[in-house]
């Protein structure tokens, strides 16, 4: 059997060797149309490779997976992330758990995945064919594919073909899949901060528990939020961009932040604060009395939004500033006027439809030799090793479903 993996990522490749492991007389060959394998993977994670994440703190998985929840639901009854950190540390990949739940190499090096995966490709026996980029994949009349790519390189048949190609910005990106006729959800694009006039001033202050929504919609975040020269960042606001990608994009990357810089505070709490404030500090400026989770540049700056001077003292403080900061602190506004990459994140919102699917073992309905895994599917997920996570997910998916079809197995999990 000749199976045909399209996209060297981390599906692709994690796929690959699976796959080749279980079925050793198999040909499987990835295809990518870079210069380099695994050249996203090297550089997550700020280069430290985010892998996955515990998920201690997601209630359910939809906080994580704003698209694809019930797919990954599926998918995690056969290779969940407690599956991914043991198939990693079997492979002889120290793990450490952060604080935040986000699992990484205890090398803090992301190349260590790299060649973790690339090691077991080559030592497998997975043929790896790089500035092979697919132009066009046909399905033939009796049985199997004919691959077709850029340049001058041949044309090869498969009998098997597994797209792993990743996320694209543009709907042309997929043109390639063209003769298939699957159908596709828009691509936008995801996990990116906001663009915000007049921040410059307060560049690198971090608020490590806010919540953010849009106004007039139903989409919020939390989490701590980093303010840079162009707008707002950090996890909050990464957050916060997945979730709305689709609606953010449909007002043109135009619409009114509120953020709560007490995290879940009502207006009412904050009121109470400020009147404990001023009673247990009223000898005291205003600028050097504070509450304890708002950095002080950020302090300073709320309260002159609120109409309160630096030199003025608590007890000088009358009910008008007091209800106007108590405003402020719950449901500060801004303008968002465009949207920019986080430089270690990006995904795409959209993708070849999961109703084309069979989802337990992600063959396409319309052609059972032909399997889709990753971002390429309209599957994404928020900052934190989610996404990796769906990538090594569906990659066992695939492997195990194209291995259970040519065997004639069951399905099998972890």
């Amino acid at each position: 059997m000749n199976v045909a993996i399209i996209g060297a990522g981390a599906a692709g490749c994690f796929c690959a060797l699976l796959l080749k492991r279980r079925l050793p007389e198999a040909q499987v060959d990835v295809y990518e149309g870079g210069s380099k394998a695994l050249a996203k993977l090297a550089i997550t994670g700020g280069g430290r490779c985010n892998l996955t994440n515990t998920f201690r703190d997601i209630r359910s998985l939809q906080e994580a997976y704003p698209r694809g929840a019930q797919l990954m639901k599926r998918a995690f009854c056969q290779f969940d992330h407690e599956a991914t950190m043991r198939w990693f540390e079997a492979e002889g990949v120290a793990l450490t758990v952060q604080d935040d739940q986000c699992v990484f190499p205890r090398s803090q090096d992301a190349m260590q995945i790299v060649h973790t995966l690339l090691r077991g490709m080559e030592r497998a026996g997975v043929g790896l064919h790089l500035r092979h980029k697919v132009s066009r994949i046909e399905p033939l009349a009796t049985t199997g594919f004919e691959i077709s790519f850029m340049a001058d390189a041949p044309a090869v048949h498969a009998d098997v073909v597994i797209v792993t190609t990743g996320g694209s910005p543009r709907p042309q990106g997929l043109d390639f899949l063209a003769p298939l006729t699957l159908k596709i959800e828009p691509p936008v694009p995801s996990l990116f901060s906001f663009n915000i006039s007049g921040m410059s001033d307060l560049m690198g202050i971090v608020a490590n528990a806010v919540s953010v929504r849009l106004a007039g919609t139903k989409f919020r975040a939390d989490g701590a939020l980093l303010i840079t020269h162009w707008g707002m960042s950090g996890p909050a606001i990464l957050k916060l961009s997945s979730h709305a990608a689709r609606h953010l994009a449909e007002v043109n990357y135009r619409a009114q932040l509120i953020v709560n810089w007490l995290a879940d505070a009502t207006e009412d709490d904050a009121r109470l604060l400020i009147e404990q404030m001023q009673h247990g500090e009223g000898g005291k400026l205003v600028a050097n009395a504070r509450p304890s989770q708002i950095p002080s540049r950020l302090w300073l700056a709320l309260t002159r939004r609120a109409g309160l001077r630096p030199d003025q003292r608590w007890s000088e403080v009358g009910r008008k500033q007091m209800n106007r900061l108590a405003s402020i602190l719950t449901a500060d506004t801004y303008p968002i006027e465009g949207q920019s990459r986080h430089k270690e994140e990006f995904v795409t919102c959209g993708g070849i439809s999961l109703n084309e699917l069979n989802l337990n073992t992600l063959a396409t309905k319309k052609h059972p030799n032909l399997y889709l895994a990753g971002e390429v599917l309209d599957v994404d997920a928020i900052t934190g090793g989610f996404n990796l996570q769906a990538a090594w997910s569906m990659a066992y998916v695939v492997a195990n479903g194209v291995a259970a079809n040519s065997i004639g197995q069951t399905v099998k999990t972890a």
